[in-house]
């Protein structure tokens, strides 16, 4: 079992940064693949951004590729989302995501285990 608590989020003006972190305990960090989620008001939960577990495979989603930062390290056990250039259409609940084995996945049915989420709001 793997328990998965998000922090870092908050209220944030257009064009600010924030970094979220994920940190993980029970199963073995560095065997799991990680992914950041994220849903808005009346939105479906969409895929922002994954990591292997070596970290040297990431993606994507295009709406913050070049904004946003994904990286983990394995001996705190907890991964990282560095925002910056925020806009108000990043404001959602941010989610972090585990799967087993050692990549991500962009779709979110595949992943095995939640953390309970985060609230991130951009103003402009």
């Amino acid at each position: 079992q793997v328990q998965l608590v998000e922090s870092g989020g908050g209220l944030m003006q257009a064009g600010g940064s924030l970094r979220l972190s994920c940190a993980a305990s029970g199963r073995t960090f560095g065997n799991l693949g990680m992914g950041w989620f994220r849903q808005a008001p009346g939105k479906e939960r969409e895929f922002v951004a994954g990591v292997s577990w070596s970290g040297r495979s990431t993606g994507y989603a295009d709406s913050v590729k070049g904004r946003f930062t994904i990286s983990r390290d394995n001996a705190m056990n907890t991964m990282y989302l560095q925002m910056n250039s925020l806009r108000p259409e990043d404001t959602a609940i941010y989610y972090c995501a585990a799967v087993r084995g050692r990549t991500y996945s962009l779709t979110s049915l595949d992943y095995d285990y939640w953390g309970q989420g985060t609230q991130v709001t951009v103003s402009s």
